[in-house]
């Protein structure tokens, strides 16, 4: 798969944090309940941390429980790709930056949350950056 954003891992490396490597680059996960924006209520747009672009809005972002900051909807449809994830011994389905092809997360479907698209975006609070609303 080609990206918008490419760069070697030495580069993401000098860029990224060793936490936020292993997430965005590595397809690690941060530990449950430990994100900075697990519980947040601040209105703005979630950005992938790792090249800016925009993914999720608070609008979208619903309070799951899981440990981990919960969307229904990513912003555009085609900000995020999905791709399927069988490690672990399980079959998911990844969420990853379109643009720069960095892992966020895992989406659910028919958990029975109250959301329009019945999807849970399970996304890391570490592969994201919020930009507050300005009201």
């Amino acid at each position: 798969m080609s990206y918008d954003v490419e760069k070697p891992d030495e580069q993401w490396r000098a860029e990224l944090n060793p936490a936020e490597f292993a997430v965005l680059r590595q397809a690690a996960t941060e530990p449950a309940f430990t994100g900075e924006y697990t519980d947040t209520k601040t209105e703005g747009v979630y950005s992938c941390r790792a090249c800016g672009a925009e993914l999720f809005t608070s609008e979208t972002k619903f309070e799951s429980h899981c440990g981990w900051p919960s969307f229904y909807d990513p912003k555009q449809t085609d900000a995020v790709e999905l791709v399927e994830d069988r490690s672990h011994g399980m079959v998911r389905t990844e969420v990853r930056c379109a643009r720069c092809g960095s892992h966020l997360g895992h989406v659910f479907e028919g958990e029975g949350y109250p959301t329009p698209t019945d999807q849970r975006y399970c996304i890391n609070s570490i592969s994201l950056r919020l930009t507050p609303a300005e009201h």
